[in-house]
C-alpha cells in the first residue's frame, strides 16, 4: 500500500491527457472487474462506521469520519442503476480524488473487493464500448486487456461527478418532500 500512496502525484500537478497512468486498482463489484488508475486514490479502508444522512440520493451511502475529515461515501452499483450489493468482510472502501469545479474533492467508494494494482499498457486499452456494457458509456474510460480478460477502466471525474451527484440529490429531496406534503386518504 505505500509503494501505491508513493507512485501518487500532488493533486496540485495536472496530469495532461496523453499521460495516463498505466497502473491501475483493480475492484470487483458484483461479479464484474473494475479499475480506476492509481493517481486517483488515496488510500483503502475497511467499510464501517458509515453514517446515514437524510435526502440524499441512493447512491450515496453516507459520511465518514476520516481523520477528522468528513467523506462522503458513494455506491458504486447504485450509481450505476444497479441494486446495492451486500456488505461482506471484504468490502472496502477505497478512498478517490476527483475533479470538482475549482478544486479536488474526496470521496470514498463502496467496493465489494479489492483485488491488486495492474500494470496496463496503453496499446492493452480499448476505447469504451458504444454499446452493450451495464453502464453509461461517458462513465468508462477504456477497456483494459489483462491476461486474456477485459477490465472496465473508469473516468471517476465523470463517473463521480459532483454536479451531477448533487442534481441527483436535489431530485431525491424534491421528491420526498412532494410524499410528505401529500394528503393522507381518509
Amino acid at each position: 500500500m505505500n509503494a501505491l500512496l508513493r507512485t501518487r502525484q500532488p493533486a496540485a500537478v495536472a496530469t495532461p491527457a496523453s499521460a495516463e497512468p498505466d497502473q491501475y486498482l483493480t475492484f470487483m463489484l458484483a461479479d464484474e472487474q473494475f479499475a480506476i488508475g492509481i493517481l486517483n486514490i488515496k488510500e483503502i479502508i475497511e467499510y464501517h462506521g458509515v453514517t446515514e444522512v437524510p435526502m440524499m440520493p441512493a447512491c450515496v451511502r453516507g459520511v465518514i469520519n476520516l481523520r477528522g475529515a468528513v467523506v462522503p461515501v458513494m455506491d458504486l452499483q447504485a450509481r450505476f442503476g444497479r441494486p446495492s450489493s451486500a456488505t461482506t468482510k471484504r468490502t472496502c472502501v477505497v478512498i478517490v480524488e476527483v475533479a470538482g469545479a475549482d478544486e479536488r474533492h474526496v470521496i470514498g467508494l463502496v467496493v465489494d473487493a479489492v483485488n491488486e494494482v495492474l500494470d496496463i499498457a496503453a496499446s492493452d486499452i480499448e476505447p469504451p464500448p458504444s454499446f452493450g456494457a451495464r453502464i453509461r458509456s461517458d462513465f468508462i474510460h477504456g477497456v483494459g486487456k489483462v491476461r486474456g480478460k477485459f477490465v472496465l477502466l473508469l473516468d471517476v471525474d465523470r463517473a463521480l461527478s459532483l454536479d451531477e451527484i448533487a442534481e441527483l440529490g436535489a431530485a431525491a429531496a424534491a421528491e420526498e418532500a412532494g410524499q410528505s406534503n401529500e394528503p393522507v386518504a381518509a
